[in-house]
């Protein structure tokens, strides 16, 4: 047996563990549900319960009630067994069932159903197209790729695309708020899935601090004042820290609120914001090409293909957001049809714009002369357009805007679905019956965004690299071909053995072709052999082990081929960030599992065998039962 556990509901429910396919279909099909999607034989009695209780409730036990944390006696006590217990957590795998059923229950109110595949295509609009191709566009044409920046955002567009198809089918598969975190706990295991939750919540965090920063600066730009005006200096304080920002402050909490008081007024604001982009974007393009210079695109590669690969690892941060796109799956009327055409619609028209917006930029001034901290703005004024600069900074702003908007949504389902597993405080856990939306994590992000945009500067923020979110892509393609192709207790060992060592292939191979080109190598032979592992990995899954299982409804084309591009492209953009950006993500990691080990892995083990017993003493009451 597994040395995870399984919730008494889905006792005598298959699991995906014992079938080559969800258990989704099952839960539905034995478990009649109301239109909150709690079972209907306990909603009565858990409805009951929960309108008893207040959400606003602040005791110990609503933040650490695993028995591991009663008193000091019982933490020694559990600090004493970390051993055993992290090879248990390690070991353990979740289920679509527990994921999608079971979690959601420890919310006490669900969420509410509301969006369509309309709102999630502009969540995915309002989310991606903030600041990143006003800002990183100009920078990485004047100083890595030249003209050739069109590639750059090609080549980024496309990984971007091959990780969405991923969280495409799960999203589907296991539509609830968690989304990565989800996903990697039921084919990874609990540590791999903390780890990437933990990792991507990190960026995001700091990725809206930057947001509010920028919020101030452009703001500030707009009144004609100089960027920093609107900020208080603090000479006391160190360097980097020492301006304060509370208009940032006031910006991230007003998005967060406005999110928190209900997801489907947050997705018809972000589309009406959105329309203002639309405007703005048309603009940029249909001047651009009317200030149009040939000549301006020559010579073309000037920084070569190194400087085309490093642009694009910059600017796929302009692309990043999406997977926040996923977190809304447990509030959507019909994820089947839904997310694949929401997610890959949105971020398919969004390379298109990236790509076309770049050229307009390039073929409007020479790459040499576009400035790195206002591109467009500065080419306009040089075509005699000096007006416009109001209109891209105010294009900018509403980017930004939307982007903190959605982000306080996708961060807070992360958290929330974080928190139903005991790796947080299950406090934040907690969906408002009102608002059905998740407050006391849209409050835990907030606050933890607004004290880092009060203190650190841009420049601090900007260290902070898209490392995490690669990585985090990668192990999502690696986790669908797990998915694709072990099925527990119905794989046989030989083929589990197999998966492994061309999964290991696969991933060497890619980091092979990553170091050949980032360490310049020249000559070809380096290549040749790393590419030809990786196709030799890839080959080998396609024809050695037969599929064990078939998306339901939706899922990724040309298995494998898909998700192992996705793998290589998405290692090859991780070795393109440089030395720093991995010193960052290894020290933040290493944070991150002290915690874990201090409080997640006990707090986990803690949950999963009081339902392990729970499971038990349900069993013998049935057996009583039956043999009265």
């Amino acid at each position: 047996m597994e040395s995870g556990v399984r919730d008494p509901f889905l006792a005598g429910i298959p699991s995906h563990s014992s079938s080559p396919t969800s258990s989704l279909v099952s839960v539905s099909a034995q478990s009649p549900t109301m239109a909150d999607g709690y079972p209907a034989a306990e909603n009565a009695a858990s409805r009951e319960s929960v309108q008893d209780r207040s959400y606003w409730r602040f005791s110990k036990t609503e933040f650490f009630p695993e028995s591991s944390f009663r008193s000091w006696s019982s933490y020694r006590s559990a600090l004493s067994h970390t051993g055993p217990r992290l090879r248990n957590r390690l070991l353990h795998r979740s289920s679509d069932a527990d994921e999608v059923d079971v979690l959601r229950r420890r919310s006490e109110n669900s969420m509410r159903r509301c969006l369509t595949w309309w709102d999630l295509a502009w969540l995915g609009f309002g989310s991606v197209v903030g600041t990143g191709i006003f800002v990183l566009t100009g920078q990485e044409a004047r100083l890595d790729s030249g003209p050739a920046i069109v590639l750059s955002y090609a080549v980024s567009g496309l990984s971007a695309l091959l990780s969405v198809f991923c969280y495409a089918e799960f999203a589907v598969e296991i539509p609830s708020a968690g989304g990565s975190f989800s996903y990697l706990r039921v084919e990874l295991g609990d540590t791999a899935a903390y780890l990437a939750a933990a990792n991507i919540l990190l960026e995001a965090l700091v990725g809206a601090a930057g947001l509010a920063r920028s919020w101030t600066s452009y703001f500030s730009t707009l009144i004609g004042r100089d960027s920093d005006a609107l900020r208080i200096h603090a000479p006391s304080l160190a360097e980097g820290f020492n301006l304060l920002d509370p208009i940032a402050v006031v910006v991230l909490i007003s998005c967060s609120t406005i999110a928190a008081l209900g997801t489907r007024r947050t997705s018809v604001l972000n589309s009406v914001a959105s329309i203002l982009t639309i405007f703005v974007i048309a603009f940029v393009i249909v001047a651009g090409f009317a200030n149009a210079k040939p000549a301006n695109l020559s010579p073309f590669f000037p920084f070569g293909a190194n400087g085309v690969f490093r642009a694009a690892a910059v600017v796929y941060w302009a692309y990043t957001g999406f997977d926040m796109m996923a977190t809304m799956a447990e509030e959507t009327k019909n994820p089947a049809r839904d997310i694949p055409i929401g997610l890959i619609g949105s971020m398919s028209a969004i390379t298109v714009v990236y790509c076309v917006m770049a050229f307009a930029l390039v073929i409007m001034q020479k790459y040499s002369e576009i400035d790195t901290n206002a591109a467009f703005s500065v080419a306009f004024a040089a075509a005699g357009m000096k007006w416009a600069k109001y209109l891209v900074a105010l294009g900018a702003l509403k980017g930004m805007t939307t982007g903190m908007l959605v982000g306080a949504l996708g961060q807070a389902r992360y958290t929330t679905q974080i928190a139903r597993a005991h790796m947080i405080p299950p406090f934040f856990a907690l969906v408002h019956p009102k608002t059905k939306t998740p407050v006391h994590a849209t409050a835990l992000v907030t606050l933890s965004s607004a004290v880092i945009a009060f203190f650190s500067s841009l420049d601090v923020l900007a260290g902070v690299s898209s490392i995490s979110t690669l990585f985090i892509f990668m192990l999502m393609a690696v986790a669908l071909l797990v998915r694709r192709y072990y099925v527990r207790e119905l794989t046989p060992k030989s083929n589990l053995l197999k998966l492994n060592l061309l999964l290991l292939l696969i991933i060497g191979s890619s980091v092979g072709i990553s170091a050949c080109w980032n360490s310049g190598t020249r000559g070809w032979i380096g290549y040749a052999i790393a590419v030809l592992l990786w196709f030799l990995g890839t080959f080998g899954l396609a024809v050695v082990i037969p599929q064990q299982r078939v998306p339901k409804v939706w899922g990724v084309p040309l298995v494998p081929w898909l998700p192992s591009a996705s793998i290589v492209t998405n290692i090859f953009l991780m070795g393109s960030l440089g030395y720093q950006a991995f010193v960052r993500f290894g020290i933040c990691t290493v944070v991150m599992l002290i915690y874990y080990v201090l409080v997640g892995v006990h707090a986990t083990y803690d949950v999963a065998h009081e339902e392990e017993d729970d499971k038990v003493e349900g069993f013998k009451a049935e057996m009583v039962g039956n043999g009265a």
